[in-house]
């Protein structure tokens, strides 16, 4: 009898089941959401995800597909049942899918309640990783290692071209694709605004921001780099063709770039 009351079990309670996982999909899904919300802005941070975290968004990515299809069935073997809901016009394919939404229940329920983390990041192992632009800088390979000589312990080091006729919000976007702000939505914001974002990611670490063949005095304030000193750790590396933007900048040492040879 035995193997009986299991179908009887499933196929009656599939009236009750099937809502239920209705619910819990739908609490899953915001539970994913709000942890994903909080990994988004911690990777902008540069921060690392915890491998149990990126574990648990990605089963929970698998029960959600899953879960929708067991819902988008749902109404043909609702359509099954007869005498109440505790028989089926097919009795085996009712049995088989009221098995699968009480196991994807208890799924869903055991990984929610392993969704509680404290922290879902932490800060990279530091690491000097120079990211530079596509445009090829004017200098010479032996002042490009010169530039690249940091300490080890600095966590990044963000190059970004300026040239002539840059503005506020084109520099701002060059040090933002490099610490992950880089699409559209970004893009459309306010000068303010990206340099809040901009010194809410780099006042967290140390780093080295090379502005290269400026033309003219950057306010840093404006863009949002915090201003360097011996204090934080943070420098601020800049070429230029121009002793008066040397001045401007209020540059502590300076290194001459040669001439390149004729050939």
């Amino acid at each position: 009898m035995d193997p009986i009351v299991g179908h009887d079990n499933y196929v009656c309670k599939l009236k009750q089941t099937l809502p239920t996982l209705s619910v819990a999909l739908q609490e899953l899904r915001a539970l994913r959401n709000d942890m994903q919300r909080e990994v988004d802005p911690a990777e902008q941070r540069l921060l690392k995800p915890f491998e149990r975290v990126q574990l648990w968004l990605s089963k929970a990515e698998t029960m959600i597909t899953e879960a929708e299809k067991l819902n988008a069935d749902g109404p043909q073997q609702m359509n099954n049942l007869c005498l109440g809901g505790c028989a089926s016009k097919n009795c085996l394919s009712s049995y088989k899918f009221g098995k699968k939404v009480a196991k994807m229940l208890k799924k869903i329920n055991d990984h929610r309640s392993n969704g509680a983390f404290a922290k879902v990041a932490e800060s990279q192992p530091a690491a000097s990783v120079v990211v530079r632009p596509e445009e090829r800088p004017i200098s010479q390979e032996s002042m490009i290692e010169k530039f690249s000589a940091t300490p080890n312990d600095c966590d990044v080091i963000i190059w970004a071209l300026v040239s002539k006729h840059s503005d506020v919000g084109k520099i701002q976007d060059r040090i933002g694709g490099n610490i992950g702000f880089s699409d559209a939505f970004w893009k459309s914001k306010s000068v303010d605004e990206k340099a809040v974002d901009i010194y809410g990611v780099l006042c967290n670490k140390r780093f080295v921001v090379l502005l290269d063949d400026l033309w003219e005095r950057v306010d840093l304030n404006q863009v949002g780099i915090p201003k360097p000193s011996q204090e934080n750790g943070f420098k601020l590396i800049f070429t230029t063709r121009s002793l008066e933007v040397y001045g401007e900048m209020e540059a502590r040492k300076k290194i001459k770039v040669e001439c390149l040879g004729p050939e």
